[in-house]
């Protein structure tokens, strides 16, 4: 028998219960089981079933309709304007397994189809073949990759990319970097020295770090999003691995608690499994509506 998705277990509920405490108690078990966390998720209940006797409302669609506007709430799209005739550098962060590399490809492909100047920068000189990973989607993409001998500095290779960048007139620098959460001193101390030369090589206003979360990862995303935030500051999610295995309530947890917008998602391994986050479609999914 197929597994009940967590989308299914939300229809299940919204079709099939009345709404009384019983409901609430069992739509918060089912919105920490979607990754909203604890917390959250008893202050969303708690909310909406003040809303509904407040306003009289027990009719399912409409309080479905509520939770999706105070989900919404929670979570903003990430929308960068980048002019590819300055020196854009976009530093990707996250934990190793995440997808780092794939994503750095996925988003080169968008923003070469999109008439973009693009330069891949292999800034994970740590983890085994990671140069390599990233030179064969430049290759099959048609993308310059910069890059340097393993083991050398991360943040002489950005150097170096943002310097390319430049010299052709401006680009969209995406660099790959190490996520070896691990030993977090060293972590810090490598990304912040990038950090540094991404915002001294790139145009005023032109420097973002992207921190990639795998979506079914749950409520660890949000620890990773704390250490990353902390160390060098994090402008935007792109959140991977959001097929039918992924539940996705992390996003509004982290967007409450840091404030950090998305900016794509990740569907698939192709690399034009690619979209644009759009908060009203990612809740509506989320909520199996």
């Amino acid at each position: 028998m197929a597994k009940i998705t967590f989308a299914q277990k939300l229809r299940n509920l919204f079709s099939s219960a009345k709404i009384d405490g019983d409901f609430f108690e069992e739509l918060t078990d089912l919105l920490v089981e979607g990754d909203v966390g604890a917390k959250l998720a008893f202050e969303l209940t708690e909310e909406l079933e003040d809303f509904c006797r407040k306003n009289k409302v027990f009719e399912q669609e409409k309080i479905i309709e509520e939770l999706e506007r105070m989900l919404c709430g929670f979570v903003n799209q990430a929308d960068f304007d980048i002019d590819d005739s300055k020196t854009n550098v976009f530093m990707l962060l996250g934990v190793n397994g995440v997808g780092k590399t794939t994503t750095a490809a996925k988003l080169a492909r968008y923003f070469k189809e999109g008439g973009k100047k693009v330069i891949l920068a292999a800034a994970d000189t740590f983890r085994a073949a990671a140069e390599e990973q990233l030179e064969m989607h430049g290759q099959k993409l048609g993308v310059r990759v910069v890059s340097h001998n393993h083991g050398t500095d991360p943040s002489a290779v950005v150097f170096d990319a943002a310097e390319a960048a430049r010299a052709s007139g401006g680009a969209l620098v995406l660099a790959d970097t190490a996520g070896r959460l691990h030993n977090k001193e060293n972590l810090v101390r490598e990304l912040q020295k990038i950090d540094r030369i991404a915002c001294q090589k790139a145009d005023e206003g032109c420097c973002r770090k992207i921190l990639v979360i795998d979506g079914t990862t749950g409520q660890n995303a949000v620890r990773q999003a704390e250490v990353f935030n902390e160390a060098v500051g994090v402008d935007a999610l792109v959140i991977t691995k959001c097929d039918s295995t992924a539940k996705g309530g992390m996003v509004y947890a982290i967007g409450k608690e840091l404030n950090i917008p998305v900016w794509f998602v990740c569907t698939g391994e192709k690399y034009s499994d690619l979209i644009p986050f759009d908060k009203i479609a990612y809740t509506r999914e989320f909520l199996g509506r």
